[in-house]
């Protein structure tokens, strides 16, 4: 079992080359955690699925509060039902690195700023309660904007909503206690349902879904989610004025098209936030009749 291993957290995110927290994991920066919370889900999804990440995406959730979305940095940790001798070993790992309490409240316990715990509780919802009013409570203390996305329950709806800043994924509500359940990994490659999350991800909630971006794609899904975002500004304009049509706009983008586009970026001000875009591999690819890496999939 691992439990918060820098080492290992380092060799299982290898793919990262920026600055790192304490624990290991990869620091997305702000910056690219703020320009998520105006974008859509479809938007930010589009680009890890073109790059073969096909197992990101997880729908079947409840949340605590409605119309809010969740964006921060993945603590993963994982559960299972217990058994005496695995959990005196988990225990014992456990105190040798300097934790007190329950499994959940070590994990809690040791949040950063924009952190979002990603918690496997194998769906367990009876006595599978991973957060209730206290523990929210803490992760609102000390990620500030973060949250949770729990595979299992909650309890304590009615306190838990009184953490305005926070928000929880979760499967369903029960109100007894968290029982008989063992930690078997810590910042550890996680499962929620049919998406798996690493370390360090940046958790992207909305709606009633959660997406999790590796932490490496997430400053160029941010960069393709705004190509996209202002594709379809400038789309439904040449939609509303019939200059193209909508099987156009649903096709691959010629040259010309997106020259367009560029000049409508650099003279609109609606185009403003987009003019450090860069567009010369999609320029590049349509003059060579290769179809446009932003262009609209289906």
């Amino acid at each position: 079992m691992i439990f918060n291993n820098r080492e290992d957290i380092i060799q299982l995110t290898a793919a990262w080359t920026g600055e790192r927290l304490p624990d290991g994991r990869p620091k997305v920066p702000q910056r690219v955690l703020r320009a998520l919370k105006s974008m859509t889900l479809e938007e930010v999804w589009k680009p890890i699925f073109m790059k073969g990440y096909e197992s990101q995406f997880e729908g079947r959730l409840q949340t605590l509060h409605a119309d809010m979305k969740l964006v921060g940095r993945a603590v993963t940790c994982a559960f299972m039902p217990t058994r005496p001798d695995l959990e005196k070993v988990a225990r014992e790992i456990g105190e040798k690195q300097g934790f007190k309490g329950n499994f959940n409240q070590w994990v809690i316990d040791n949040l950063y700023e924009d952190d979002v715990v990603v918690a496997d509780m194998y769906d367990k919802i009876y006595k599978g309660t991973f957060v209730g009013g206290n523990l929210t409570k803490a992760i609102e203390t000390k990620t500030k904007n973060g949250g949770a996305v729990i595979w299992g329950g909650v309890r304590d709806v009615e306190q838990m909503k009184e953490r305005k800043h926070t928000q929880v994924y979760f499967r369903g509500i029960d109100p007894t206690p968290i029982r008989e359940f063992v930690m078997t990994g810590y910042n550890t490659p996680t499962r929620i349902g049919k998406a798996i999350c690493m370390p360090g991800d940046v958790v992207f909630g909305a709606g009633g879904g959660v997406l999790f971006i590796p932490a490496h794609l997430a400053e160029e899904v941010v960069d393709g989610a705004a190509k996209t975002h202002v594709k379809d500004d400038f789309g439904f304009d040449m939609i509303a004025a019939n200059v193209w049509t909508t099987a156009q706009i649903d096709r691959p983008w010629t040259y010309d098209m997106l020259s367009r586009l560029i000049d409508w970026i650099q003279t609109d001000e609606r185009g403003a936030a987009y003019r450090d875009l860069d567009w010369s591999a999609e320029l590049e690819a349509s003059k060579k009749g290769i179809t446009d890496p932003s262009a609209t999939m289906l």
